[in-house]
């Protein structure tokens, strides 16, 4: 059965396929509008979209292009629903594959929004009721936010900025400082943490 509900103000259909839209994400991509005028000219790069939400409300506030990537061709497919149904459907390119596969070499980007998975493998039956591809982040918690930060260094424009979405401060901490990334700022609730990161500035003179 499809569901519906409010994020931000758009209407956003998903069903038991896919990861129910948590409102507290709305922060993700408000921050996102909130630093488009800063960042290199370009589309967004979402990276694990699920239904498109979070990237939706981004390019509806800002009026960049955007690309969302999944792997899931379910979300892909609300993905593109939910686009279209918010006027969006020009401004949107939804690729379905592997987070690395989606994206042609030298594809640069000013603004990179990253939600991967984040549970430990070892919590995800405390949440039967969400899919398992979109939680499960490994024996850490980790893997795939790795994995985002790895490609979204070869995919960032030079002055660029990437938002990764993550559980906790302590699991932000763990990624702060990854190279070549370092975190700029960082907006938490209670339910999830925001971590902003660019790539790390070259030393003066160097």
């Amino acid at each position: 059965m499809t569901s519906e509900t409010d994020f931000g103000g758009l209407c956003i259909r998903y069903d038991a396929r896919v990861l129910t839209p948590r409102a507290w994400t709305v922060l993700q991509a408000r921050w996102a509008v909130e630093i488009s005028d800063d960042l290199p000219a370009g589309p967004i790069l979402e990276l694990f979209a699920g239904a498109g939400q979070i990237g939706l409300l981004a390019a509806l506030g800002s009026g960049r292009p955007l690309i969302a990537v999944d792997v899931d061709p379910v979300a892909c497919d609300f993905a593109r629903a939910n686009a279209e149904a918010a006027g969006l459907a020009g401004l949107v390119e939804v690729r379905e594959g592997d987070l690395g596969e989606a994206l042609a070499p030298g594809e640069l980007f000013g603004l990179i929004i990253a939600d991967p998975p984040y549970l430990p493998t070892a919590s995800v039956r405390s949440w039967p009721e969400d899919p398992p591809l979109a939680i499960d982040g490994g024996a850490d918690g980790l893997g795939p936010a790795r994995r985002c930060l790895k490609i979204a260094a070869g995919h960032l424009a030079p002055g660029g900025a990437l938002l990764l979405q993550l559980a906790n401060d302590a699991q932000a901490d763990l990624v702060a400082d990854i190279p070549p990334w370092r975190e700029r700022h960082r907006r938490s609730t209670r339910h999830g943490v925001v971590s902003l990161l660019k790539g790390a500035e070259p030393p003066i003179g160097g």
